[in-house]
């Protein structure tokens, strides 16, 4: 059959069996302009598989996306602005984003929605709750698997860590988050959501030392957003209590 012996050429020529699903969908009025039809459609399918990949990867604990966030009550520092979150215009420029404010304003939802907005791209995210990520260095280090997870980090575009300074760490979870830090420094961008002012950092990574190189390496090349509203699940809940 037809179909199944260009199946069969799809796959020793590692093409996708979309190819061959759509070759006798295509209308054309020439053989040149029918190839190039189908060769566009199999450029958007892979494209698409790796955006779901990218995303499968990141590893978000939910998905979330721009198209109900609202940004009223977040304070965008002067040079950045909603278009150039939403392009991920920083992570081009391997600048970082702090998001500080109360818990519950929007922090989390925005650091994803900016993380899916660059696996659409075509960018390597990795998304991490902050004690998550020491755990698995600390797990990687106990396993003799350190450089080989710090490789991998390498290969990021964006690392996020979400919820920093929630868990006071031990020293040697300090000492491991700082390498991974001090890694990405002008290589690659991190966002970081976080409801601790600078001056507090201390009392969770204990050395002050390191602490101060730490939020040195974060802020030269970075965007502070403070998020000064309500809780908005403070606010939902007053709600449903006052109807």
């Amino acid at each position: 059959m037809l179909r199944d012996e260009i199946a069969d050429c799809c796959k020793a020529l590692k093409l996708s069996q979309n190819f061959a699903e759509n070759f006798d969908k295509i209308e054309a009025k020439s053989h040149g302009e029918y190839l190039l039809k189908l060769l566009k459609l199999e450029i958007e399918h892979r494209e698409t598989r790796k955006r779901e990949r990218l995303l499968k990867k990141a590893g978000f604990y939910t998905i979330k996306t721009f198209a109900d966030y609202i940004f009223d009550e977040i304070k965008l520092p002067t040079g950045l602005t909603q278009k150039d979150l939403k392009e991920c215009k920083f992570i081009e420029e391997k600048r970082n984003l702090i998001l500080y404010g109360n818990v519950g304003t929007g922090k989390t939802h925005l650091a994803t929605a900016i993380g899916v907005e660059a696996c659409k791209k075509g960018l390597n995210v990795k998304f991490f709750r902050t004690a998550a990520l020491v755990n698995r260095l600390g797990e990687a280090r106990k396993r003799g698997e350190l450089s080989g997870l710090l490789k991998q980090f390498s290969k990021l575009d964006l690392l996020i860590c979400d919820e920093w300074g929630y868990v006071p760490l031990e020293r040697e979870g300090a000492q491991l988050l700082f390498q991974v830090i001090s890694d990405c420094y002008e290589r690659r961008s991190v966002v970081i959501t976080t409801n601790l002012e600078f001056s507090r950092w201390a009392s969770i990574f204990y050395d002050e030392q390191m602490t101060t190189a730490m939020i040195d390496r974060l802020i030269h090349h970075s965007y502070l957003l403070i998020f000064d509203g309500q809780s908005y699940r403070m606010r939902q809940s007053l709600m449903r209590q006052l109807s």
